[in-house]
C-alpha cells in the first residue's frame, strides 16, 4: 500500500483494485486471465493543517489526490471507474469539480447524459499544471495514456456522493481509449462523435497555472461554483 506524504502526515490510500473495475474493462478476455492487482490510489479529504481543515468544513469542500501508475489493461489504457454527480435540489445543475494535473499527463473523458441518452462526449488532453473544470451534468473518467505516473488533485463539494451505477451498467464510458485508438462503447444505444480539445486557459476565471488549486480554499469566492454551479452559467461554455 502506497502512503502519501501530505504536509507532516503520511496518508494511507483508498485502493481501487482490478476486481473493483471488472464491469468497466474493455478487454474481458484479458481480464478473465489476469490476477487481481492494485490499479490506482485515492487520498481523500486532505488538509495541511487544522486551520485549512476548518475552512474546508465551513465551505463544504473536499481536497483529494489520486495517483494512477502507468499500465495497460489488455488493450486499454488504465483509467478510473468513472462517475456522475447528483443534481442540486431545486435546480437542473449537477455538482461540478475542478481537477489539476500535478505530475504526468491525463485524458479526461466527459459525457453528458440527458433523458437517458448521451448527447455530448469530450476528451480533454491535459498536461502538468493544467486545470480542468467538469461542467455540470457531465459524467467523467480519467485516463492515464502515458508511460509515466499520473498524479492529480481535485476540489469538490463534500455535500454529495458520486454516482457510479450508470457507467457500470453500460460496461464503461461512451468511448474506450485503446492503445490503437478510441472505440465506441456498443452498450450505448447512441454515442455522438468524440470531440477532442486541449485544456483551456482558466486565468480569466482566476485559476492561474502558477497556483495550485489547494491554496484556492483561502479565497472561497473562486470556488463558490463547486456548491452553486447554477450561479455560474459560464461553466456550460468551457468546452
Amino acid at each position: 500500500m502506497r502512503k502519501l506524504r501530505f504536509g507532516d502526515s503520511m496518508i494511507e490510500p483508498h485502493v481501487r483494485m482490478l476486481s473493483d473495475m471488472k464491469d468497466v474493462i474493455y478487454d474481458q478476455e484479458w481480464l478473465r486471465n489476469s490476477r487481481d492487482m492494485e490499479l490506482y490510489y485515492m487520498y481523500r479529504d486532505l488538509a495541511l493543517d487544522e486551520n485549512d481543515r476548518e475552512i474546508m468544513r465551513r465551505e463544504n469542500l473536499r481536497y483529494d489526490i489520486t495517483i494512477i501508475p502507468p499500465r495497460i489493461l489488455g488493450k486499454e489504457y488504465i483509467k478510473t471507474m468513472g462517475h456522475y454527480h447528483p443534481p442540486i435540489q431545486g435546480t437542473n445543475f449537477s455538482y461540478t469539480e475542478i481537477y489539476e494535473v500535478l505530475e504526468g499527463r491525463a485524458h479526461y473523458l466527459l459525457q453528458r447524459l440527458e433523458n437517458g441518452k448521451i448527447t455530448d462526449v469530450i476528451l480533454i488532453e491535459v498536461e502538468r499544471g493544467d486545470k480542468v473544470i467538469i461542467p455540470p451534468n457531465y459524467g467523467h473518467i480519467t485516463i492515464n495514456p502515458s508511460k509515466k505516473e499520473l498524479k492529480m488533485a481535485n476540489l469538490v463539494s463534500d455535500k454529495f456522493s458520486s454516482i457510479y451505477e450508470p457507467i457500470k451498467e453500460k460496461k464503461g464510458g461512451a468511448y474506450f481509449e485503446l492503445i490503437d485508438g478510441f472505440k465506441r462503447n456498443e452498450n450505448y444505444e447512441y454515442v455522438p462523435e468524440l470531440r477532442k480539445v486541449k485544456a483551456r486557459d482558466l486565468s480569466e476565471f482566476g485559476f492561474e497555472r502558477s497556483e495550485e488549486i489547494y491554496f484556492m480554499i483561502r479565497d472561497q469566492k473562486k470556488l463558490e461554483f463547486l456548491n452553486k454551479p447554477q450561479d455560474h452559467p459560464w461553466l456550460f461554455e468551457l468546452y
